[in-house]
């Protein structure tokens, strides 16, 4: 039978750690320093106003200090033009002031200089606004000036272009996002080196293992961070279990190549007796012979494929609900040709339905290795029985015969692969019972050993769980 050729297994895309955690860390710091410069943003703007509020302030204190009441009762004042000097800068800025007497009197400076009202003995007010085209930035000082009868109220009104505050404000954001950048390049670097140093233990492992021999399957010892001894452990886990069934490997191949060798060298030997042979009824004898090695070659091939096949098997992934006494009378009555040549009395008892949740085909086999053990093994005279019934909520599959039997110290030992017990007359291939055995326990049902009737023969018992 040709069996199909497995396709190769496309790894998955790997991918680097330390490209990985990088490419979040500068994500990451690029939604925070987002964040930051937004707010680094508003925060340049209200530092560079206070600062020059202050001495746009006090530039307008100044000029108020030099307002006068005439003799006439009008206002007067004399500007202070150093006041206005205080508000040069490298910028350039230009500057205005307005100064204005009760209310709808002008008195000097730029009268189409926007004005804020304010009340006297408040503190200056501050405003943005456009004057000439350019924008500006209001402070008005309320004051009043005192005649010793009367006081007379004025307001002054300064006013300079913003250039130097936008220079202010720029060079705080220029210089938050420089160190902002430090920052990120610096984590940047201190990431990569942190990531290579942690790594190495990986790539000692990585390694250790490569310079391993195909034979060394031993746990691996290399020490390793705690975040990746689960790893380990699972390789070590894997590596343990891949030497046992290497081993177990190694063994059956063994013992199958001693099993196909015997019938082989029959073969030849018989071939080799027919070829010297000078009469035709030594011929046949020889023919015979190898005939029959050849059916236990085939017998023997037939039954290691069985046991690899359940070796491989990790699942049983056409499970099926079946009637067990069914397939049993089934399985019983094509054995029947073969007990009757054997000079065997088969027969088989079991009444109504029995469900159960199983792979037919393997419990077949488990059912012509019974039959078939019992047939080989009883001897000529004996009586064999198939049985099914349900005990609870166990579906119990017996197979007995009336034969020799196996002592009960040997029926351990003969669950073993390739082991017939004393029985090494017969040509059985010792994997009936361990395929049984095997075929049982991947479908959850227990087997059981015992004597049969009277103290005769041998009894074959396995419960398999009741489908429901």
């Amino acid at each position: 039978m040709t069996q199909p050729i497995a396709s190769p297994i496309t790894p998955a895309a790997s991918y680097s750690l330390r490209r990985r955690l990088l490419a979040w860390l500068l994500v990451s710091t690029a939604v925070i320093g987002t964040v930051a410069m937004i707010d680094t943003w508003d925060e340049a703007v209200d530092t560079a106003n206070e600062v020059s509020d202050r001495v746009l302030a006090g530039s307008a204190l100044a000029i108020a200090e030099r307002v006068v009441v005439a003799e006439d009762g009008s206002l007067e004042v004399d500007i202070p033009y150093v006041a206005l000097e205080m508000l040069t800068s490298a910028a350039q800025d230009r500057v205005f002031y307005r100064v204005d007497g009760p209310p709808g009197t002008f008195i000097t400076g730029y009268q189409n200089l926007p004005s804020i009202p304010r009340r006297e003995g408040q503190a200056a007010a501050f405003e943005n606004s456009v004057f000439r085209g350019e924008p500006i930035r209001l402070a008005a000082l309320a004051r009043s000036a005192s005649t010793g009868i009367n006081s007379v109220p004025f307001i002054v009104t300064v006013a300079e272009t913003t250039i130097a505050r936008q220079q202010l404000t720029q060079t705080i954001l220029i210089r938050s996002a420089l160190r902002l950048l430090f920052m990120i390049v610096g984590a940047a670097v201190i990431v990569w080196v942190a990531v290579t140093l942690s790594l190495r233990p990986l790539y000692r492992f990585s390694e250790a293992i490569a310079e391993r021999s195909p034979d060394d399957l031993h746990p691996i010892s290399q020490r390793v961070p705690n975040e990746v001894e689960g790893l380990v452990d699972t390789v070590n886990s894997f590596m343990v279990r891949l030497e046992s069934a290497l081993e177990a490997l190694r063994h059956f191949t063994g013992n199958a190549s001693h099993q196909l060798r015997t019938p082989l060298a029959i073969i030849r030997t018989q071939l080799a007796l027919a070829n010297r042979a000078t009469g035709f009824d030594e011929i046949k004898e020889a023919a015979r012979k190898a005939d029959e090695a050849v059916a236990d070659a085939e017998r023997i091939l037939a039954q290691l494929l069985l046991m690899a096949k359940i070796d491989a098997a990790t699942r049983l992934a056409s499970m099926q609900r079946i009637d067990l006494t069914a397939l049993a009378r089934q399985a019983t009555a094509d054995h029947v040709p073969l007990a009757a040549d054997a000079g065997i009395d088969l027969g088989f008892e079991g009444e109504g339905e029995v469900f159960v949740e199983v792979e037919p085909l393997l419990v077949g086999e488990l059912l012509k290795n019974l039959i078939g053990n019992a047939l080989l093994y009883a001897g000529s005279g004996a009586e064999v029985t198939v049985r099914v019934g349900q005990t609870g909520e166990r579906a119990v599959l017996e197979v007995e015969d009336d034969g020799p039997g196996i002592p009960a110290e040997k029926q351990t030992s003969v669950l073993r692969r390739f082991e017939r017990g004393d029985r090494t007359e017969k040509s059985g291939t010792g994997l009936g019972l361990p395929i049984v055995e095997e075929i049982a326990r991947l479908h959850g049902a227990g087997m059981a050993l015992a004597e049969g009737r009277e103290g005769r023969g041998l009894k074959v018992e396995i419960g398999f769980p009741v489908a429901g």
